[in-house]
């Protein structure tokens, strides 16, 4: 992408910003805050940290995998009881594989309970041999109010746990909401359930159907979904740099982060 589209790409994200997100309270001093300063303030911070979670191809633009050829993509359901896909090159089409998350039981209080084993997951990522700053999407963790205290406190751990051991693995982390990838495949309504997800991942892969059979098979189905998504985002991202074409409202946050990403 050269520069002017570069700077166009960011106007308009900019632009969309403006344009689209509520209005920040104003303050009651005689000096208010202009709202456009705050959106690009806030803008920046998430630049910020996307900046933190992103790891450079080695050896600078080598490292860099043309657009037109498949690209090496992880898709992470961080729960305890998820699992990390695993999309990669296989010739001249994409080959597809899911791992369950390795966990080891542990004694909390006085129940036994299930936590990620950080040194397996490591050992995991390790045997998939992916090129350097290779895109990881991951669910953002989104507890809710009837998780509970340990529901919470156990979402925070499975998700930092697993941004920090992929960073640190070579892996640029894209965190992706629930609702943007469930949205894309018409898994957001209410009756949607963990079924409609190994439903639809089958359908996408039914290579890997027969590992999606058992009701406890949703977490490997949810990561094989997200890490499709993620390489969708590529693909929408590839025709931006290529065109500038517009983008929809449903990709326009996770574009952001995505561009963080390239």
């Amino acid at each position: 992408m050269n520069s002017i589209s570069s700077k166009l790409f960011h106007s308009h994200l900019h632009l969309h910003l403006l344009c689209t997100a509520k209005s920040a309270p104003l303050s009651t001093s005689k000096f208010r805050v202009s709202p456009k300063a705050t959106k690009i303030s806030n803008l920046q911070l998430k630049e910020k940290w996307l900046d933190s979670l992103s790891v450079s191809p080695l050896g600078g633009d080598e490292g860099v995998i043309c657009a037109s050829e498949p690209q090496w993509v992880l898709g992470v359901d961080p729960d305890v009881s998820g699992a990390v896909a695993l999309l990669k090159p296989d010739g001249s089409v994409s080959s597809a594989q899911v791992f369950d998350t390795p966990n080891v039981k542990v004694l909390v209080g006085k129940r036994v309970r299930n936590r990620l084993d950080a040194r397996s997951i490591v050992q995991l990522l390790q045997t998939f041999d992916a090129p350097h700053g290779t895109r990881a999407y991951i669910e953002q963790s989104n507890p809710f109010p009837q998780d509970g205290k340990q529901g919470w406190w156990s979402g925070g751990y499975t998700y930092g746990l697993w941004i920090g051991v992929l960073v640190a693995s070579g892996f640029s982390v894209v965190p992706v909401t629930s609702h943007e990838w469930k949205n894309h495949y018409e898994l957001s309504r209410s009756s949607s359930s963990k079924d409609d997800s190994r439903e639809v991942a089958s359908a996408l892969f039914p290579s890997l159907s027969h590992q999606l059979k058992r009701k406890k098979d949703h977490g490997r189905a949810e990561a094989l979904l997200i890490a499709a998504y993620g390489r969708g985002l590529i693909e929408q991202m590839d025709q931006v740099d290529s065109n500038g074409s517009h983008v929809s409202s449903d990709l326009f946050n996770s574009l952001i982060t995505e561009k963080k990403a390239v």
